[in-house]
């Protein structure tokens, strides 16, 4: 079954059930301007009630320098940069790395290339305001020749309804899904987790 990355995750509650469901990894963002902001205190419970086998990951915006500190306070097993960070900012870091690439049209695959080879791509719509949750698909199109290249995550308006085609069509690593399951910005719907991880694992 494809991996599978539910992030913007604010309780236990829904950790626990995404991780009962199969999700690979859980994503927390720590970005202040975010509705989906997580404190530390409630992070650390939440990467606490995960199985061993659930990855963490923190989700950052222009906050290189103290994504190392955020991480190891909360027991991170990987960050994820959403801004403009440069490679110099976080090439040297201790744990996994994934580089968001907003899709605004062909030019995505030349910055997708600069990415260095130690952190994995995801690909997502372009928002400089919200930086992610949109709720919008990218061109599947540009993902899938990205995804021919290197290995990325999928992103960008997922849902139980599109993305068995999403998965068919651009073949990526993971995906990466925040807004096509909540019933409000940082709040889970069961029901659409439910209806997202059947839909994907059907298909496979």
């Amino acid at each position: 079954m494809t991996r599978i990355k539910i992030c913007g995750v604010t309780s236990v509650e829904d950790a626990r059930l995404a991780a009962d469901l199969g999700a690979s990894a859980i994503g927390l963002v720590f970005w202040p301007q975010s509705p989906r902001l997580v404190e530390w205190k409630q992070a650390r419970a939440i990467v606490a009630a995960l199985p061993p086998f659930v990855a963490s990951v923190g989700v950052f915006v222009n906050q290189a320098d103290e994504a190392m500190a955020i991480a190891r306070e909360v027991g991170l097993t990987a960050v994820q940069f959403h801004g403009e960070e440069t490679a110099e900012s976080y090439q040297q870091l201790p744990v996994r790395v994934i580089k968001s690439v907003p899709v605004r049209d062909e030019s995505a695959a030349s910055i997708a290339a600069s990415v260095p080879e130690n952190a994995t791509v995801l690909l997502d719509a372009h928002d400089p305001v919200r930086r992610g949750g949109t709720g919008r698909p990218i061109d599947w199109s540009i993902a899938a020749a990205i995804a021919r290249a290197r290995p990325i995550i999928l992103s960008g308006g997922l849902n139980a309804d599109n993305v068995v085609r999403a998965v068919e069509m651009v073949h990526p690593y993971a995906i990466d899904v925040s807004s096509g399951v909540e019933s409000a910005p940082g709040r889970k719907d069961a029901a659409k987790l439910r209806a997202l991880f059947a839909a994907v694992r059907a298909s496979a």
